[in-house]
């Protein structure tokens, strides 16, 4: 694809190294956002910027937030003795979108994966046994994705939580196994969580 204007080409260039957009698409957003008046690409470069930028990570339970502590943990209306542990923020998302969940959440960051070199010390676990050891949490809700790599992570805190007096609970398989939580329809997803059941190894 030749393009007369190197800085068009360097804009398709990193446009196009967004997940899903090919360079023909990101030649056509490209040329969109050339017809875009000067204050309007100043609003859409700076919310890129901020995303980066100012974007936090909640210091309770991982989430993405605009300040230290996410609406969520600061929500006296959600039940802090409930914790639901997810893969990353959309999963959060996907769940929130059900309506069906009013505890709160705990967010890995990933799932064991060897093949991909990343092992529990690479995860967000160790915050999550604290706040079951200071007795914040009467159960905990494994939702990872029902893959090899969810089923995985499951088991190791299966075993780092089995001696502590909380109850471990896992999603009921409405969500199809091998399927990624976050693609699951809002049904199921919610389905599968009120209808959660105790984790059996």
């Amino acid at each position: 694809m030749q393009i007369s204007s190197k800085i068009l080409d360097n804009a398709v260039e990193q446009l196009s190294n967004l997940p899903g957009i090919g360079r023909r698409t990101a030649l056509r957003l490209a040329l969109n956002l050339l017809q875009r008046n000067e204050l309007e690409i100043h609003d859409f470069a700076q919310a890129i910027i901020d995303l980066k930028l100012k974007v936090l990570h909640c210091d309770s339970c991982g989430n993405i937030s605009d300040q230290k502590t996410c609406e969520i943990c600061l929500n006296p209306n959600r039940n802090a003795k409930i914790v639901c542990v997810v893969e990353d923020i959309r999963d959060i998302i996907a769940i929130e979108a059900t309506g069906a969940f009013k505890g709160k959440y705990h967010v890995l960051g990933g799932v064991i994966s060897p093949m991909d070199g990343i092992g529990p010390n690479e995860l967000n676990i160790d915050p999550l046994i604290g706040r079951v050891k200071n007795k914040e949490i009467q159960e905990v809700i494994f939702a990872l994705s029902p893959t090899m790599e969810g089923d995985t992570t499951n088991f190791y805190l299966f075993k780092k939580l089995k001696d502590s007096p909380v109850l471990i609970t896992t999603l009921s398989r409405g969500v199809s196994v091998g399927a990624e939580l976050h693609y699951a329809d809002e049904l199921s997803l919610g389905r599968s969580i009120s209808q959660r059941h105790k984790y059996d190894q």
